[in-house]
């Protein structure tokens, strides 16, 4: 027994000119079906961003693989561990964006325009600071799991939303300092820069996002009330590792305190909501009494 979990987990991006993209992705497809792993990778024009899952030896040699490339010799991986796969299968897709923001005022090359980086000591200095303001970047249904104490919630259901967004609640805020942060640092890339390029004059990202700041030994996600949401299997994972337990979601039938997510049994419908274990029962797995009703119908047909 070498004591070492089942599988491995695997976080990663880095923006760079991937010339020819989509024949990059098709043979990056062919290369992860023969390794084994499973996951979830985007690869555009500018760069890659992926999460996958495999056993130990499979994520080192995808690592190993991958940094022997002279375009990802320095990729950075945040690495997790898990009982079991935390993807049912294997996607490699060719995007036109990394994260879809489609911002036509100007080209946002994170190597070109981006937030000044902070360390999850540095932010979480920045976050005890009464000037700062403390910008979420990840989606609205995001935030509801967990968040950073403080942070504005954006009310946006997709990532291009933010420059309308930001023109329409930010744009008395454009002298202070703005914190940014996202799950695994991707979109901050892309946030920050919009930021900048919308007129705000200091700002700043958190460096390897939520992940990264959970997973630092001195901070040891201090200062994160709830869980993170991931784009996996888990749905969520702890990043608070202090003696704090906060849950900031609440129930979406009872309103009590809660902080897991299941998807509408109604097919049709699949809203992830926030469900306690009681109303899950209660209501079947179902988001309303119409999905409910549907449901049963539909099982009657």
């Amino acid at each position: 027994m070498t004591g070492k979990p089942p599988y491995t987990v695997l976080l990663y991006y880095k923006y760079v000119r991937i010339e020819q993209a989509e024949q990059f992705a098709q043979e990056h497809l062919a290369y992860c079906k023969q390794l084994g792993v499973k996951g979830r990778i985007l690869i555009a024009s500018e760069g890659i961003n992926g999460t996958l899952s495999g056993t130990p030896e499979q994520a080192e040699q995808y690592m190993s693989d991958m940094r022997a490339h002279p375009l990802f010799s320095d990729m950075v991986f945040k690495i997790d561990t898990a009982e079991e796969h935390v993807f049912k299968k294997l996607f490699v897709r060719h995007k036109k964006e990394l994260v879809t923001l489609r911002y036509e005022d100007a080209e946002l090359d994170p190597n070109v325009i981006g937030g000044q980086r902070l360390t999850p000591k540095q932010f979480h200095d920045y976050l005890q600071r009464d000037d700062v303001i403390v910008l979420d970047g990840r989606n609205g249904y995001e935030y509801d799991i967990g968040h950073f104490r403080g942070a504005i919630r954006p009310d946006v259901d997709s990532f291009r939303e933010f420059p309308e967004w930001i023109r329409d609640h930010m744009s008395e805020l454009k002298d202070k300092p703005v914190l940014t942060y996202c799950t695994g640092g991707i979109r901050c890339e892309k946030l920050s820069g919009l930021l900048l390029q919308e007129g705000f004059k200091e700002v700043y990202q958190l460096d390897g996002g939520i992940v990264t700041y959970g997973q630092d030994p001195e901070v040891q996600g201090h200062l994160f009330d709830g869980k993170c949401y991931v784009f996996d299997e888990r749905i969520s994972v702890p990043i608070n590792r202090t003696d704090e337990d906060i849950v900031v979601g609440v129930c979406h039938h009872c309103g009590k305190p809660e902080d897991r997510y299941i998807n509408c049994a109604y097919d049709p419908c699949h809203l992830q909501h926030i469900c306690c274990e009681e109303c899950e029962a209660e209501h079947s797995g179902h988001c309303s009494d119409a999905c409910k009703t549907n449901h049963a119908a539909q099982l009657q047909t």
